[in-house]
């Protein structure tokens, strides 16, 4: 029995007080406290849900997130509705088992797969969550490549082993996208200790396009990333996917990495748009990559926002260093301290950001 379900019994039935409103007023704070919730076993109230945002509450993604977390914890939901601003959400039991979810937009599934998988990590049993109907590259989250590719290896190393298998990729405004992610429960996460940035060991790269390969875009894409690299002096090897599982959406993305000796994985990526040349897709990923990599920071700039809830939930002291301070960055090390009352510590060190999470 974990510490965090034991802690969320204790705790009765108190509820989680967030004010969506705060920091970023994101989504992010909605993803979060979801997980937060479900993991600890503690019922939560969320009000001022996406404050800050354009249009505030929930959009369509954002339910499915809320509805597919509610199911694989047996929560019961209330003011799950598109455009509520105020949530209440009775976690249950976190047993495992297989789960689908729809998403039937090109709402992100690896924002979805980003609010279920901290809470997949302290089921009883394997998880196989199946998600359709969605986008696997879209604009304002990760590639579908990154998660594969980055974050997911990280996760790896604090001891979370995944598989993710990209059936369909979808792209906006259809979406149409297909992923199946298996989840091998570990409710002893290991901390992560990443503070040497070590010798750039590796550089790679996927680019994918979708019923496209007649305008050669993935190829032009990889191309321009790999010439562009070059120019830094730095050698790299891209994989081009020409895809034919979607032929109601076309599209395109390329995702990039680097390793070092050290231990650090950074990644990179960029989306295929209308009226966007392919080659300036490819070298706005590699510019993206090569400021990670010349900034030496141990974790990119979104990997970095992505890991703290894993950080925070695994036992011991966990440093990293990143070269930017994000509002994401902010507000997940201020909510986790908020709700699981783990304490950070942010230095500069030079040009980094030097993130600690103590013991």
């Amino acid at each position: 029995m974990s510490h965090f379900h034991q802690s969320g019994r204790d705790c009765g039935k108190r509820l989680l007080e967030i004010d969506g409103s705060q920091k970023s007023g994101s989504g992010t704070i909605l993803r979060l406290s979801i997980a937060m919730s479900a993991i600890l076993l503690k019922p939560l109230h969320l009000y001022n849900i996406r404050q800050k945002r354009p249009k505030p509450g929930l959009k369509h993604q954002h339910l499915r997130a809320v509805l597919t977390a509610a199911n694989i914890c047996k929560a019961n939901v209330k003011g799950a509705k598109v455009g509520s601003k105020e949530l209440w959400f009775f976690p249950t039991k976190i047993v495992g088992g297989r789960f689908h979810a729809e998403i039937g937009t090109a709402g992100s599934i690896p924002m979805l797969l980003m609010t279920v998988l901290p809470i997949c990590t302290f089921a009883r049993n394997p998880v196989c969550i199946d998600i359709s109907r969605g986008g696997t590259d879209v604009s304002y989250s990760p590639t579908i490549n990154y998660l594969k590719y980055v974050f997911l290896p990280v996760l790896a190393k604090m001891g979370l082993k995944c598989n993710l298998t990209i059936h369909r990729y979808g792209y906006y405004p259809k979406g149409l996208g297909r992923v199946t992610l298996k989840i091998q429960p570990n409710q002893n996460l290991l901390p992560l200790h990443l503070e040497k940035f070590g010798r750039l060991r590796n550089l790679r790269g996927i680019s994918v396009c979708t019923f496209l390969a007649n305008q050669q875009v993935a190829k032009r894409q990889a191309k321009e990333a790999a010439k562009t690299l070059t120019l830094h002096g730095y050698e790299s090897n891209m994989e081009v996917v020409n895809d034919y599982s979607n032929p109601e959406q076309k599209g395109s993305s390329i995702t990039l990495l680097a390793q070092t000796d050290s231990n650090v994985l950074l990644g990179s990526d960029a989306i295929g748009e209308l009226g966007k040349p392919s080659e300036l897709i490819g070298r706005n990923a590699a510019d993206n990559l090569i400021r990670e990599i010349e900034g030496r920071g141990t974790v990119d700039i979104h990997l970095a926002d992505m890991l703290i809830p894993y950080v925070a939930l695994a036992k011991g002291e966990s440093v990293f260093t990143t070269c930017s301070w994000t509002d994401h960055l902010e507000t997940n090390i201020w909510l986790t301290h908020e709700i699981l009352k783990v304490k950070f510590r942010v230095e500069k060190v030079n040009k980094l950001f030097k993130i600690t999470k103590n013991a």
